[in-house]
């Protein structure tokens, strides 16, 4: 349970990327009351679990009403988070976070950021539940899905404490630092992505 609890870790940590989210929190945010800015982090986080815990339990029989097989979902599941690995190495994924910030600020009339865009889609986007859906059905047995939903909450938790503590996150990590781990992470992501395809293709055809 142990490999499963790091495997499920890493994967909902790259995707959801906590130290990604907060820049743009603290940007949303910026010039908006403490107590303010602590209840947009919280219900942002408690919203996107929700989101995820729904498609955890429920994502399975969703895909099965809709005649799409496991196997099938596995490999696009792979191919997206692939995509997204690649955006993280090459830097285009902040800077589409960058954007949906900026159209955020543009629009002054949305003062609660909390649902979206950080909710949705930069916590429970498509990578993050994709990642779930496939790390659960993947997960035999009662013990197997709560180690994953626990990694999912361990990573939830985290992103919460780094949306509260985005400003001073930000100052000590720094915009190089910061670009350097996206990149690492993003190479470990592409192996991870890789392997739900091969896993995938294997299964669809008996290998």
């Amino acid at each position: 349970m142990t490999e499963l609890f790091i495997s499920a870790f890493v994967t909902f940590f790259v995707v959801i990327d906590p130290p990604g989210c907060a820049p743009i929190f603290a940007s949303l945010t910026a010039g908006a009351p403490q107590a303010h800015r602590r209840t947009m982090a919280i219900r942002a986080v408690l919203v996107a679990a929700g989101i995820l815990l729904f498609f955890a339990l429920l994502g399975e029989k969703l895909l099965g009403a809709m005649g799409i097989s496991l196997d099938a979902f596995r490999v696009a599941g792979g191919i997206m988070l692939f995509m997204i690995a690649v955006d993280m190495v090459f830097e285009k994924r902040t800077e589409r976070r960058e954007h949906r910030a900026d159209d955020i600020k543009a629009h002054p009339e949305h003062e609660d950021i909390s649902v979206f865009p950080m909710a949705i889609p930069m916590i429970a986007g498509p990578g993050s539940i994709a990642s779930v859906m496939l790390l659960t059905a993947q997960a035999r047995g009662f013990e197997a899905t709560m180690t994953v939903l626990g990694a999912l909450a361990t990573v939830l938790t985290i992103s919460v404490t780094m949306l509260l503590a985005a400003g001073p996150v930000m100052k000590a990590l720094g915009y190089k630092m910061e670009a350097m781990i996206t990149r690492i992470l993003g190479v470990v992501l592409a192996a991870l992505a890789a392997q739900y395809v091969i896993d995938g293709v294997k299964a669809a055809f008996g290998l």
